[in-house]
């Protein structure tokens, strides 16, 4: 089809709303424009397609037989798109939410509240898929997405709802006897990060240690990193939050501190957001503050 030859679609909207009311009064109304602006469309329409589709002679406008033809194919293509788009918006409204967070946050800091949400929104239905990988939103195959880090990502919506404190720690045993004064008293140790992250060399980079860590470096999910940490298996960057209780117990220990002004952000594509979608954001904002 060669849409170049195609009419505006206002001035097809304008004649079908006629052909369906009998009037350009009515036809008017049912598009919230004048009934100059509905006869003003159809004498374009017609001069576009350079036929008569109104008889004008008598009292009243009659539809010439072309427009009658033009009138049911209208009627029969707005029908259709009218249908697509009412099965589209259900689907929308039933779509569960797909969701994307790391692994650790999702054991540690979502998953003890979520059942909150699943109280207050029972007929929302979620999909959680923790990963270490930072997913293309722009795929859309996800609706969200919790991101840590400074919320600059080209391309997509980015709004901090938690701000966090990063804490570099290590077990006990595993530091027994070192002098560790800086961090780059840290290059020689091991390090555990999570799978899909370089969270060694970038806080190495962020307090101007130059060059790569040389201990061995073991990459592994994130619900198996702390037991990696605890055991003694190398030192690692953690949020605070996720690791108090152990720090508190002496289990781990903090090495260093910092105030982060990072934090967890909610990530989405740019553009308007399924309600449901609104509503998991506004109750992560909600979760964040409390």
């Amino acid at each position: 089809m060669n849409w170049m030859k195609m009419p505006p679609l206002s001035a097809l909207r304008a004649f079908a709303a006629f052909a369906e009311r009998g009037s350009v009064a009515e036809a008017g109304d049912s598009l919230n424009v004048s009934h100059a602006a509905i006869s003003q469309q159809i004498r374009a329409l017609e001069k576009h397609l350079d036929v008569s589709l109104v008889d004008r002679q008598g009292r009243a406008l009659e539809l010439t037989l072309s427009g009658h033809r033009l009138a049911q194919a209208l009627h029969l293509g707005f029908g259709v798109i009218e249908n697509a788009v009412r099965e589209i918006v259900k689907q929308g409204d039933t779509r569960p939410i797909h969701i994307t967070c790391t692994p650790m946050f999702a054991a540690k800091w979502l998953m003890p509240r979520l059942g909150e949400f699943r109280e207050r929104h029972p007929e929302i239905d979620l999909i959680l898929d923790p990963t270490g990988k930072v997913v293309d939103m722009r795929k859309g195959e996800f609706d969200l997405a919790i991101r840590h880090g400074d919320g600059n990502w080209a391309g997509l919506e980015a709004e901090m709802f938690l701000p966090v404190q990063l804490v570099v720690t290590a077990a006990p045993a595993l530091v027994a006897g070192r002098d560790i004064a800086s961090p780059s008293d840290l290059l020689d140790l091991p390090w555990v990060e999570e799978l899909g992250t370089t969270e060694a060399s970038a806080w190495m980079q962020s307090r101007g240690v130059k060059g790569e860590p040389r201990g061995p470096r073991v990459r592994l999910p994130g619900n198996l990193l702390l037991e990696a940490v605890l055991g003694g298996q190398g030192v690692a960057v953690k949020i605070r939050e996720f690791v108090q209780d152990e720090l508190a117990s002496g289990r781990l220990v903090e090495l260093f501190h910092e105030e982060d002004a990072r934090g967890y952000h909610i990530v989405t594509r740019s553009g308007v957001l399924r309600p449901q979608v609104r509503k998991f954001a506004a109750w992560l904002r909600q979760q964040g503050t409390a």
